[in-house]
């Protein structure tokens, strides 16, 4: 191919893959599923392109519990110092936008999520869990937020992520203090005494994407994963 030839190709190439894009879809919020094209799109394979997607969404659900538990605990933003719900979730998740260069990656996951359920706990016990959890289903994906054809993912990972996720809505659902009031305020029954399980089903999205994209991993790498439980009791979780 010539060097006059080459530009007008990469210009096809580029009209071509934007033309082959289906409608984004429109959500109830007004939110779009749109995402830009760049170049970069065309190092990456189908299974890249799942992952980040996947990867989103379960930031999006990670960020919708730690509002809620703020809003349902208004005690332990106010503990940070926020003014606000909205304000230290924002916080918490701001790392996200430089995460390969951020500090919070090295946190110590196990032992932030272990804080949360400490009698003997005076911090913000929601930054502590949200924070753990986040970092944890970093690790997972390799602290990675873009993927391209030799990004190596972990299947094992992303499963062990799912069962220490369920250890900690468990866990969530049943911390106590001495005089048997829970320790974080979650799901409960509204004014109308219907229960209300929000927060159970935020959990369950989380534990749905980490399995499922284990299984597409898995598939794609022949690699079988090995089932394993978590210690509810000891909080020792599955390696990541």
């Amino acid at each position: 191919m010539n060097r006059a030839a080459a530009p007008i190709a990469c210009m096809l190439t580029c009209a071509l893959l934007a033309a082959c894009s289906g409608p984004p879809i429109e959500r109830r919020d007004g939110s779009s599923s749109a995402r830009s094209f760049s170049l970069k799109e065309l190092a990456k394979r189908d299974i890249d392109s799942v992952v980040e997607i996947q990867q989103q969404a379960l930031v999006a659900t990670l960020r919708t519990l730690t509002l809620k538990l703020y809003r349902r605990n208004p005690a332990e933003w106010r503990k940070s110092g926020f003014a606000s719900a909205d304000a230290a979730t924002e916080a918490l998740f701001t790392p996200l936008l430089d995460w390969p260069q951020s500090r919070d990656k090295d946190l110590d996951w196990r032992a932030s999520l272990r804080d949360a359920w400490r009698e003997d706990y005076t911090g913000d016990r929601v930054h502590a869990l949200m924070q753990g959890l986040l970092v944890m289903q970093m690790a997972a994906f390799g602290h990675r937020t873009e993927f391209y054809a030799l990004s190596e993912i972990d299947a094992q990972k992303l499963y062990n992520a799912a069962r220490n996720t369920e250890a900690i809505a468990w866990k969530l659902a049943n911390a106590r203090r001495p005089g048997g009031e829970p320790l974080l305020l979650s799901n409960g029954i509204d004014a109308g005494g219907t229960p209300n399980l929000s927060f159970e089903r935020e959990f369950g999205k989380l534990i749905g994407i980490g399995d499922a994209l284990a299984r597409v991993v898995e598939d794609k790498d022949n690699r079988a994963i090995r089932f394993g439980v978590v210690n509810v009791a000891s909080m020792m979780f599955l390696p990541i």
